[in-house]
């Protein structure tokens, strides 16, 4: 509510009557509420599989009536995750970000949920990469036998729709040459190698690259399993120690610092930003999400807080200028196309002379003789 800060509690409350209903009829098996700035995030388990349409339409038609309810309160861009007007039996490409995994429960299974506003898919590749494939931030891939093997990561090209799954450490500097640009590629499942367990799984819908315009940016969500086979809790929310750049922010089309929050401090305001993520913790236990705990509200994050707003003071000192502002590229979704086309007519080629002292260029390898010397001309 105001803009785009946060959101309106009567929203929350219908999300959870929504559940509630699902859950004493038996669709779910537990689920919980909560937020992240300006967006709704549903946290649901079932015992129905991944894409299921019966737990996918519960989502869809909570996120329409949540919308319903927006416009009588007049709150501003009601529904405009919503790119289509009727189910399609899935919710993924119609607008909402969604991220499942299906388990086999271990006898203690920590879960952490990521929810995340103001950013776009690709926020986690960063995170992900350090938590499962760099051992200065997680040593139990040095010391820890069940995570020694390595992980698997599926990355996904979500302009092409293409995948492709790379091991780590074996093709580390192969993956980084993809996940590196997270405008297009994003890491949508991680594994463990050796028993093929999934570990992490985040949303990579890209609303804008479906949409074809600016309709808002993506707000990811991100589960991470934890402990045993996989990184502890710690390793886990790590990576989040810095205030990584991402995409996003303001209209959806700047660079900003990613700053993770309490609860508490999930309404961004400030150049509607800096982007936001917020980190809940469950205990799983036959189904049911025992928690959940704020785990970032916690004064150990309180220097990349301050980091995360030294950042948005430099950036914000750019305006319009890149790096702030995201590259051309990426701004083919917002005005960029109407003022190219307003002004195509306009552009005239360059003069001979200007066009050869712009491309010219004479390179010297080195170990070359000098070139001879000319007559001095006198000043």
């Amino acid at each position: 509510m105001v803009g785009h800060c946060s959101s309106h509690p009567d929203i929350l409350d219908l999300g959870r009557e929504e559940l509630e209903k699902a859950k004493q009829a038996g669709v779910l098996v537990d689920c919980h509420v909560s937020h992240c700035g300006d967006d709704m995030f549903l946290i649901m388990t079932h015992d129905r599989g991944e894409n299921n349409t019966e737990i996918h339409k519960l989502a869809w038609d909570t996120f329409v009536k949540g919308t319903e309810l927006a416009k009588k309160l007049k709150l501003y861009g009601a529904g405009q995750d919503l790119l289509t007007d009727a189910f399609s039996g899935n919710i993924k490409g119609a607008g909402p970000g969604s991220a499942e995994m299906e388990i086999d429960e271990r006898p203690s299974e920590p879960i952490i949920v990521f929810m995340g506003d103001k950013t776009s898919a690709g926020a986690f590749n960063l995170p992900l990469y350090k938590m499962f494939a760099d051992p200065f931030n997680t040593p139990g891939l040095v010391i820890g036998a069940p995570l020694h093997g390595g992980f698997s990561f599926e990355v996904q090209d979500v302009k092409e729709h293409l995948q492709v799954t790379l091991n780590a450490p074996d093709e580390i500097y192969d993956m980084l040459v993809f996940i590196g640009s997270g405008q297009r590629y994003a890491v949508k499942r991680v594994r463990h190698r050796d028993s093929g367990e999934i570990a992490a799984c985040s949303s990579t819908d890209k609303l804008s690259m479906i949409a074809g315009r600016y309709v808002g940016k993506d707000d990811p969500t991100m589960i991470v399993r934890c402990q045993g086979n996989f990184p502890a809790v710690g390793e886990v929310l790590e990576p989040f120690t810095t205030a990584w750049t991402v995409e996003g922010w303001m209209r959806g089309s700047h660079h900003g610092p990613l700053m993770p929050v309490g609860l508490k401090d999930a309404h961004p305001s400030r150049f509607d930003g800096p982007p936001r993520l917020v980190s809940l913790g469950f205990q799983l236990a036959n189904g049911k999400l025992i928690g959940p705990n704020d785990m970032f509200d916690d004064p150990g994050f309180d220097n990349v807080r301050q980091e995360a707003n030294d950042i948005a003071d430099y950036l914000r000192k750019h305006g319009p200028f890149e790096p702030h502002r995201l590259p051309l590229e990426e701004m083919e979704y917002t005005t960029m196309p109407d003022v190219a086309k307003k002004l195509a007519d306009r552009w005239t080629p360059l003069s001979d002379e200007e066009a050869a002292s712009t491309t010219r260029v004479q390179p010297v390898p080195a170990g070359s003789p000098p070139p001879p010397e000319t007559e001095q001309q006198p000043r």
